[in-house]
């Protein structure tokens, strides 16, 4: 699948998702009321197609992209186990990184370079297999997590 196949699978498939496309990239938001402002949004999926903020993924590649997907901690845990192994933020913006993984891989799924001590998964490049097998349901349990954020922070309202 391409960015603009997987971005419309995104809009039509889930409700209330806004969409903010900056420098190429694409940041999805839950924001049905589109009332939450810019500075107190967080995506739960992103589409990466550049080098910008980390050069692990070597995206330079022509047509090659990251989706990355914010997950829960159970299901991290179960793909890729304790999330604490991973090297921290700080960390990979010195230039450490894990050495489990090749982040140029194209259609695999694996912990995001920088983000997966925050529970982020990437892939780039999913082929349609790697998307309905691995992806799909990953996008769905993001979804589902941000629309809980989103409810429970009107509840705090």
């Amino acid at each position: 699948m391409n960015e603009s196949e997987i971005s419309q699978h995104i809009t039509e498939t889930f409700e209330g998702v806004d969409i903010v496309v900056a420098s190429g990239d694409s940041f999805f938001f839950y924001n049905p009321d589109r009332n939450v402002p810019p500075d107190h949004r967080f995506p739960f999926v992103t589409i990466v197609t550049s080098d910008i903020n980390d050069q692990f993924s070597n995206l330079k590649r022509p047509s090659v992209f990251r989706l990355n997907i914010g997950i829960g901690k159970q299901t991290f845990h179960s793909l890729f186990g304790d999330p604490a192994s991973l090297p921290s933020v700080s960390a990979a913006d010195s230039g450490e990184i894990s050495r489990d993984y090749d982040f140029t891989t194209l259609d695999q799924l694996m912990p995001h370079p920088v983000y997966g001590r925050m529970l982020w998964v990437c892939v780039l490049n999913p082929s349609d297999e790697t998307f309905e097998k691995d992806v799909r349901p990953l996008l769905t349990e993001a979804y589902e997590m941000a629309v809980n954020t989103y409810k429970k922070r009107g509840a705090d309202q």
